[in-house]
């Protein structure tokens, strides 16, 4: 079964309230992005392994914790998911960043694969794939296939706003991925969007229409 983290934490609550806010602008909007992206990142990253290193302090030699192994990967879907990457990057700088581009399509609601780049080797690295909303979660569920063709084996999903449809989705796709949320809202409407959501991220974020 996979494991799904839906954050409570009030400063996360307080900045999706402030996403969700029609009038909140875009530089705001991504500043909001970017902070969320942070604290819930500080939640999913909690398992990363340490190892010992020597460190000579002011006072004396001593042993302490250092991340181990490979470097993390970043992978945001685009185009939204770039709004959470600095957010992940500000915690870990020495993160590599790939990418994977999907478009929905607005008749079928399904999703659309256009570009795949993910750093090498990725087998051997932690995986975090951003996206800001789960709605029906063919995004999602296929970026991360893609990902697993290419070896990618530890992974982690990170949204801010999730469907219920879509976290169902995506736990049955792929049980094997941590899938870390912000919130859980009510539904999807008949256009596939979350309710009551915050509209369209990638516009928001963008400022695009």
């Amino acid at each position: 079964m996979s494991k799904v983290y839906i954050n409570k934490h009030p400063l996360v609550q307080h900045k999706i309230s402030r996403l969700r806010d029609k009038n909140t602008g875009t530089n705001e909007f991504r500043a909001l992005v970017e902070e969320i992206a942070m604290l819930m990142g500080y939640e999913a990253l909690n398992d990363l392994p340490t190892e010992d290193v020597r460190v000579e302090t002011p006072l004396e030699t001593c042993m302490t914790e250092v991340i181990a192994g490979r470097k993390l990967a970043i992978v945001p879907i685009l185009r939204a998911g770039l709004g959470m990457v600095d957010g992940i990057l500000n915690l870990v700088p020495a993160s590599k960043v790939g990418h994977i581009g999907l478009y929905r399509d607005e008749k079928t609601h399904t999703p659309v694969e256009y570009y795949c780049k993910l750093p090498k080797p990725i087998e051997e690295r932690i995986i975090v794939v951003t996206d800001p909303m789960l709605a029906t979660g063919g995004s999602a569920i296929d970026a991360i296939s893609q990902i697993k063709k290419h070896g990618g084996r530890k992974i982690k999903f990170m949204c801010i706003i999730a469907a219920p449809e879509g976290l169902k989705a995506l736990e049955k796709a792929h049980p094997d991925v941590q899938i870390y949320v912000g919130h859980l809202d009510r539904e999807l409407n008949e256009d596939a969007y979350i309710c009551p959501g915050l509209g369209d991220a990638g516009d928001r974020i963008f400022g695009t229409k």
